[in-house]
């Protein structure tokens, strides 16, 4: 690791990191953007929200199994050897979802942990939770058998500005349901504001967050630079840049609530460039190069491997990979496209040179 922050190192190793949310889609575009996360990563909490979700074990296991085919594996879960990736599972939750089902598939080491959406929040989730309320049976299972829910915190009323949906969904929401149940391990996903930071700096230790290398990298002006931006449109929506602020401070500040997290999100380059783009931003080509700026920016270099590699893994009870990586202080040029034709997606700064680069194992 780094040991003198006064000139930025040649290089820096780390346990190899997690990613603890990430979108892999499924079909031609999971065969197409996989191996981005899977070279940089030993793990990563998997989203649900498929075409249909996934609600059940038997959908999970199949997906699970869809993911290990593209990597050329046979069907398996949560067994990772040293350098081969891992894809962790999660149950999309409904209004309907069945506890039992839930327990099971945690008790078999297929659920590692749920997806909360509220419904309509962000892209397929029209099948997510429409009240809280309805759900708390599941969440009293849950927080009786120690299975973590992961929120998409924000509302879906359409009278809350968009850039509020966050702060009001933790006073409406998320505190209420923690006083209910103080004991439900819970992780804020993708934060954006200083008061997401802030509530979460106040909680006790079954609260953590992600936080998303674009998120710490724009603000909403990059949106709107020379016109509008559609590649950098994702929910939540970046804030201002007060906020941003706030999150590079909790990132590097090694305060073990917060972790890595890119929320990377492929969507094919006309479904982003049309009248009514898809929210989603793909970060997966250059993640730990993008978050490794950030904590060179910040002077934290020395704190970037417990915020990638180390405190995802203690919250969720697993541990940490002993396999490393290295970053070397050279450029790195993120790709234009991924992909070709209507498949084609543009990631995070295409096109760009950014000061690090992975060094393959």
């Amino acid at each position: 690791m780094v040991s003198n922050q006064s000139e930025v190192p040649r290089s820096i190793t780390l346990r190899r990191p997690d990613d603890w949310h990430v979108h892999l889609r499924d079909g031609a575009m999971l065969a197409q953007v996989l191996r981005y996360t899977a070279r940089q990563f030993a793990r990563a909490i998997v989203m649900p929200n498929l075409l249909p979700p996934i609600r059940t074990v038997d959908t999970a296991r199949a997906y699970c199994a869809r993911i290990l085919a593209a990597l050329g594996r046979e069907a398996g879960l949560h067994g990772g050897d040293e350098g081969v990736f891992t894809p962790l599972m999660t149950c999309y939750l409904t209004d309907t979802t069945d506890p039992e089902e839930l327990a099971r598939g945690f008790a078999e080491g297929v659920f590692v942990a749920v997806k909360l959406y509220p419904a309509h929040a962000t892209t397929n989730s029209a099948f997510g939770v429409t009240d809280i309320r309805r759900v708390q049976p599941v969440l009293e299972r849950m927080a009786a058998i120690g299975i973590p829910l992961l929120v998409h915190g924000e509302v879906t009323d359409a009278a809350i500005d968009v850039f509020d949906r966050e702060a009001v969904f933790i006073e409406q929401v998320l505190d209420p349901l923690r006083r209910r149940l103080p004991e439900l391990k819970i992780v804020l996903e993708h934060v954006t504001t200083e008061e997401a930071v802030e509530y979460v700096q106040s909680a006790s230790a079954n609260l953590a967050a992600t936080i998303t290398a674009h998120h710490l990298q724009i603000n909403r002006n990059a949106l709107f630079a020379g016109g509008i931006r559609p590649h950098l449109y994702c929910l939540p929506i970046a804030k201002r840049e007060k906020h941003r602020q706030a999150l590079r401070r909790a990132a590097t500040s090694g305060d073990r609530r917060f972790f890595l997290g890119t929320d990377s999100a492929p969507h094919m380059q006309p479904a982003k460039e049309t009248a009514c783009g898809c929210a989603g931003i793909f970060t997966a080509p250059c993640a730990l190069e993008l978050y490794a700026e950030v904590f060179e920016e910040r002077t934290a270099l020395d704190r970037f491997e417990a915020f990638a590699a180390l405190n995802g893994a203690a919250f969720y009870g697993l541990p940490a990979n002993e396999e490393r990586v290295t970053l070397r202080h050279e450029p790195c040029v993120v790709p234009e496209r991924i992909g070709e034709g209507d498949m084609a997606v543009i990631p995070f700064r295409a096109g760009e040179t950014l000061r690090w680069r992975l060094i393959p194992s």
